[in-house]
């Protein structure tokens, strides 16, 4: 999951560098990333990790306590049931999407609204695609099949890509190419390619709507929490884009392009993770063996504390370079380049936060217990829009909102993990606590390596050209995350010792030295 997330957010960087340099960063690239607002709000409500983190819990139920006909059953009732329900909500977004263009972007000048309004239509109907996905990926995921989910996002990117080059030259503005693309990628992505894979596996649908049967009526239960839950980082996306509209063009695909970039470590450490240990944690959960559960669970968070907190340091101290070598040519100027470094730097606090709140999240799923988080986000999320508002007064301006962002996802993730010792009764939070605190201090010396190359000649070089730039970032990155690698096995860290054996795996089986022995 992690090299296939990792491959998701590479070629999502792709795509928006195709787009910054295609298009810059104009009133037509804020009205694409606004476009998508009123599709995200039904992905994220009922489209996307809701239904199926909700649905997998069930469904492993049944499928690990040999009651595979009704884990079937259930799974027909609710692809029935909420097929109905979301075609009706799409065909409602896209009769008022103009009035929903105004509510999502209310800074934004008249005469954009019909634009965005134009594109939200076109990728309205993908959201019946990432429904249907999201319950087949639920299975597959239930089964520990993890490829073929992997392969949606990355078709979903190319995509979109593909929009942009071949498809932009039909349109006026070109970017309106890229919303077809990603009603292409959609379908393509999370239709045919899991079809394919339950096909093979072996799966079982017919039409019901037998909403009395007892695993039905528990996804619908578990389904509205979880939604508030996992839709937290989207719903702070939203909130975000709606404030920025009030400032000038451009400034709404500054915070996009910062923002995406903070939520590739993100993607890559945190969800791939939680999507990864979640079938296991249901599975524990069924079974009662619930030592096993807590175990995973620390063991989960520790490891994505240890990966994210070094990355977010990185990414801090090199913004500038990352930005320039992704974003810097064609339309996207040097000033844009430094806004969204700035943005990016604010974004970086809250990473490793951010990181634990899918992983926590399914904890609280697998157990089929949600209220408590619930609760907590919904708190954090007032918080958030409290010091956006606040913050947004002073002389900060634009970087209120990630500030704001990265204090209220540091918030939840302590208030998430204290909830979480209390329900669990053993959870090992201090050892999570221990590796935030080594990790931080390993890092340090991560940031002064940063800055030292900076400040050197290779620094300089670096801001000779696009070449040397993209060089100084991959030898820079390199020695930096060998630098830490080296400082945490010194401070005896065993998640070291993890990646360690990974990496003794991989060059095993490129033939460098021999496996590893159990």
């Amino acid at each position: 999951m992690m090299l296939s997330l990792l491959l998701s957010r590479i070629l999502g960087t792709v795509r928006d560098m195709v787009m910054a340099g295609l298009f810059g960063s104009t009133r037509y690239t804020d009205a694409y990333g606004l476009a998508f607002a009123i599709p995200d709000l039904l992905f994220f409500l009922i489209a996307g990790g809701a239904l199926s983190s909700a649905f997998i819990p069930v469904f492993s139920e049944y499928l690990h306590t040999d009651r595979e006909d009704e884990a079937w059953h259930v799974f027909s009732v609710v692809t029935t049931v909420m097929s109905i329900a979301v075609a009706v909500l799409i065909v409602a977004a896209w009769v008022f999407a103009e009035p929903l263009a105004h509510l999502v972007a209310p800074g934004k000048s008249p005469e954009l609204v019909p634009l965005i309004a134009l594109m939200s239509r076109i990728v309205l109907p993908a959201q019946f695609a990432f429904f249907i996905g999201g319950l087949m990926f639920g299975t597959l995921y239930a089964r520990q099949v993890f490829a073929a989910p992997g392969l949606g996002p990355n078709v979903y990117n190319v995509c979109i890509i593909g929009g942009a080059i071949f498809l932009s030259g039909f349109f006026s503005p070109g970017i309106i190419g890229m919303s077809w693309g990603a009603l292409i990628g959609a379908f393509v992505g999370n239709i045919a390619i899991p079809y394919l894979a339950m096909r093979r596996l072996g799966s079982h649908f017919s039409f019901s709507l037998d909403l009395k049967h007892p695993g039905v009526r528990k996804v619908f239960v578990l389904m509205l929490p979880v939604v508030l839950g996992l839709s937290l980082p989207g719903v702070y996306a939203l909130i975000m884009r709606g404030f920025a509209s009030f400032y000038r063009d451009g400034v709404n695909t500054y915070i996009d392009l910062s923002n995406r970039l903070m939520q590739a470590p993100l993607g890559i450490l945190g969800q791939s993770l939680a999507i990864a240990v979640f079938p296991a944690l249901s599975q524990y959960f069924a079974q009662k063996r619930m030592d096993l559960y807590r175990g995973q669970l620390a063991a989960s968070m520790r490891t994505v504390v240890y990966l994210s907190v070094p990355v977010s340091v990185l990414m801090a101290a090199l913004a500038p370079q990352i930005v320039g070598v992704l974003y810097h040519h064609g339309h996207f100027t040097a000033e844009d380049t430094a806004a969204v470094a700035a943005l990016l730097r604010a974004f970086c606090i809250g990473i490793f936060a951010w990181c634990l709140h899918p992983v926590l999240m399914r904890g609280f799923f697998a157990i089929q217990h949600t209220r408590t988080p619930i609760v907590i986000g919904t708190l954090t999320t007032v918080l958030f829009v409290g010091l956006v508002l606040v913050l947004r007064t002073t002389s900060l301006g634009v970087l209120s909102l990630p500030l704001a962002s990265s204090v209220s996802a540091i918030l939840l993730a302590i208030g998430m993990t204290i909830a979480a010792q209390r329900k669990l009764e053993g959870l090992d939070w201090p050892s999570v606590v221990r590796t935030l605190a080594l990790s931080a201090l390993a890092s340090v010396p991560v940031w002064g390596l940063g800055a030292f190359a900076l400040a050197s000649p290779f620094g300089s070089y670096a801001a000779s050209g696009k070449g040397p730039m993209v060089a100084f970032v991959l030898v820079v990155g390199g020695v930096c995350a060998a630098l830490y690698l080296g400082l945490t096995v010194m401070l005896k860290m065993p998640e070291s010792d993890y990646v360690r054996r990974t990496l003794r795996r991989a060059r095993a089986s490129l033939g460098y030295v021999p496996p590893e022995s159990p």
